[in-house]
């Protein structure tokens, strides 16, 4: 789904078909690199999911669906342990591709302040980026078995790091989410998930403490 959509909007934007391929060929192709078990291609899906019933709310979904796809393109662990730089390296990319198909520079930017959006996920001035930002927190608030499988795959991506040092940094993550309030910033993702998020968060941060 994630594929199709790409390739026709940026098809409908003017950008020939094999160009397309080619672009979305990058795309994958990261997304795929060995190491990735949650910030993978399955993870746009799910976004997509999340958002396509909203998408009557959008001032501008067509270019909130490119940060979408961009936003986790590079995802490097030690960078982002050491540097915290992957969303500037994922806007660098979006950047990149879709200078090289003719996109508007207010499109362009506005994308890459998307994707530099969810390096912390915090309030923003408009309505796309907050539901944008939220729905890439939601998995937070699923049912536990989910969330457990979530948690469970980022600790895989995280393997290089031995398990004390993986707990402080995980620690402090989970931490600076509690201490959010609210976690989530629009009506929509609040009520469906706010309350069972914190108490995901609360169970796995006590599970680190063991």
């Amino acid at each position: 789904m994630i594929k199709r959509d790409f390739i026709a909007q940026v098809v409908r934007h003017g950008v020939p078909a094999q160009q397309a391929e080619d672009h979305w060929l990058e795309i994958e192709t990261a997304y795929l690199e060995p190491g990735r078990y949650f910030h993978d291609l399955s993870h746009l899906e799910y976004l997509l999911i999340e958002l396509i019933p909203l998408k009557p709310r959008f001032e501008d979904w067509d270019t909130t669906f490119l940060s979408l796809v961009y936003h986790d393109v590079v995802y490097n662990v030690e960078q982002h342990m050491v540097l915290n730089n992957n969303e500037e390296k994922s806007a660098e990319f979006a950047t990149r591709q879709l200078t090289a198909m003719g996109f508007p520079a207010a499109t362009i930017e506005k994308c890459r302040g998307q994707i530099m959006a969810t390096q912390k996920h915090g309030l923003a001035p408009e309505n796309d980026t907050n539901l944008f930002t939220d729905a890439d927190l939601s998995i937070l608030g699923k049912p536990w078995t989910h969330y457990a499988a979530y948690k469970d795959k980022v600790r895989k991506e995280y393997a290089v790091y031995t398990d004390s040092i993986y707990r402080i940094g995980r620690r402090k993550v989970l931490e600076t989410f509690l201490q959010r309030e609210p976690l989530f910033k629009t009506k929509h993702f609040y009520d469906r998930y706010e309350e069972t998020a914190k108490e995901n968060l609360r169970k796995e941060w006590q599970l680190l403490q063991e």
